[in-house]
């Protein structure tokens, strides 16, 4: 059951918005951990044992901590670290152990192990908790709060990943309950993201997976293909989380709460530092704070602050998949974040400020590319396919384009001429004239909107859909008769899309 399908908009939710609404204050905390226990159970039942012993273990060790019945709660904190990653550990990256160790042993044997449903998220929520108790012992809360903190279904599979003292205080106010001051945006938030996800990145997953199928299957990419998938998948990949993000913050002001923001138009960002402040801000701001800080941030010299840089994120890399691409890719935003800090400080140096316009121009598109490089590698299964793709995308396999695209002799057909582009009569199996006239159209429509048009907060930013402050945008969308008229047909096509395909489940469902 994913936020866009029929069982979880036409069943699920309304049951569970209709017992919210209906049962007492004193049961309607207990009324959301119910049902997030029977969504999670939904995708696989067998994991729920699991995902209860992850919260009382953790819930036992907090009562140690916050207790002091130790003289060393810092022990007590490091074991409770060390088990959470032992358990993340033995489900996420057994079998990529085993699979590295294999040659060396001599052995065939790999484990079987299904992964948990949002392990990595509910792993890491309660290890920012944990260390919170430590710092605060007042931080530590009751059971069943603690219980919705990390269950509650919005927020559970995929994030963003909430602090406590984000989501607590507001379950224990007197004034928790459904308004049309959160419903409405809400509701805004949930066709938001619902649009992102089924009109945009479905749609250009579709041509993702036949560009990158046939660079994994060897075959030799025109340029043309190469740049229109790894921009396909960069736009697929922010439509796909962002849109889960929309619909999770939109589920949550339904229900009367507010999440903190996950993304701010990170396509916008004029170098890669602002690139992570803005790109799953929740992540990062875990990673800053349990990570990064701890190791020293930058206080200790640039060259630790480097090293504290590349270690952070080859974590990251880590934590979003077991595999050596997802390595790599964490290792090169590392690598890109320490050029970012040296030119930083060559600037600070010279004393040049970079604010003209064509400063920030120039950052974003070098931003764009190093990000577009990256994501190479997060979409590739293996590097001789990564690098058939940046082959083919930096025209060391000839500057070509398929006489499929357009016309070679048509005005669109010209223009690629006069850019230096060459015609050959070569097309991937799934892709005519058609299937490229979308794909383009796609790529059009979704680039505007990530570089051009305020984001889902910013056009709600009057109502307060999220904890913490909006940027402001040129315009902001009034929730009207007639912008409810429009998001019912926005929710109308969305509908259409439940008569032609079924639901796809979100990226991040993996990691």
């Amino acid at each position: 059951m994913i936020f866009s399908s029929p069982q979880f908009l036409f069943l699920f939710l309304p049951l569970a918005l209709a017992g919210f609404c209906l049962l007492p204050s004193v049961g309607k905390k207990l009324w959301l951990i119910l049902l997030s226990f029977v969504f999670y159970a939904f995708w696989h039942w067998q994991h729920l044992a699991l995902l209860l012993a992850s919260i009382l273990g953790n819930y036992s060790l907090a009562e140690i901590i916050s207790k002091d019945t130790t003289k060393s709660p810092r022990v007590v904190l490091a074991g409770g670290i060390v088990l959470n990653l032992l358990l993340l550990g033995i489900f996420k990256y057994a079998g990529f152990f085993a699979e590295n160790i294999r040659p060396f042993l001599g052995i065939a044997w790999r484990p079987e192990i299904i992964l948990p449903l949002a392990i990595s998220f509910f792993t890491f929520t309660q290890i920012a908790y944990l260390v919170d108790v430590y710092r605060d012992r007042r931080a530590h809360c009751g059971l069943s709060d603690y219980v919705f903190f990390v269950i509650f279904f919005p927020h559970l599979i995929a994030g963003p990943i909430v602090r406590h003292w984000e989501i607590v205080p507001q379950i224990r106010s007197p004034a928790w309950r459904v308004s049309w001051e959160t419903m409405a945006p809400g509701l805004a938030m949930l066709v938001f993201g619902l649009l992102k996800k089924t009109l945009l990145a479905d749609p250009l997953g579709g041509y993702v997976e036949i560009i990158y199928g046939a660079a994994e299957a060897g075959r030799v990419l025109n340029s043309f293909d190469a740049w229109a998938g790894t921009l396909a998948f960069g736009l697929q990949i922010y439509f796909d989380f962002s849109g889960y993000s929309d619909m999770a913050i939109g589920l949550a002001l339904m229900f009367g709460l507010r999440f903190p923001v996950n993304f701010d138009s990170p396509y916008r960002a004029d170098s890669i530092a602002e690139f992570w402040r803005r790109w799953h801000i929740s992540l990062t701001r875990f990673l800053r704070d349990y990570l990064y800080i701890p190791l020293g941030g930058n206080r200790q010299g640039l060259a630790r602050q480097c090293l504290n840089i590349l270690v952070t994120m080859l974590l990251s890399g880590l934590w979003h998949g077991a595999g050596w691409m997802f390595l790599f890719w964490g290792a090169l935003h590392g690598v890109f974040l320490v050029m970012h800090r040296g030119w930083s400080r060559v600037k600070e140096a010279v004393g040049w400020t970079g604010g003209r316009w064509w400063g920030r121009a120039t950052g974003q598109v070098l931003t764009l590319l190093a990000v577009a490089v990256a994501w190479v590698f997060f979409r590739s299964t293996s590097f001789p396919a990564a690098y058939g793709v940046l082959k083919a995308m930096f025209g060391l396999e000839g500057p070509y384009i398929s006489d499929r695209v357009t016309d070679p002799n048509g005005p669109f057909g010209k223009i690629w001429q006069i850019l230096g582009l060459r015609f050959v009569a070569d097309s991937l199996n799934g892709l005519d004239r058609g299937s490229y006239t979308e794909l383009s159209k796609l790529l059009l429509a979704g680039t505007a909107l990530v570089l051009f048009f305020p984001n889902t907060q910013q056009l709600l930013r009057r109502w307060r859909p999220v904890l913490g402050q909006i940027r402001a945008a040129a315009w902001e969308l009034p929730l009207s008769g007639w912008s409810g008229f429009l998001l019912g047909i926005g929710f109308w096509l969305v509908l259409r899309t439940f008569f032609t395909a079924r639901p796809n489940p979100f990226i991040y469902f993996n990691f």
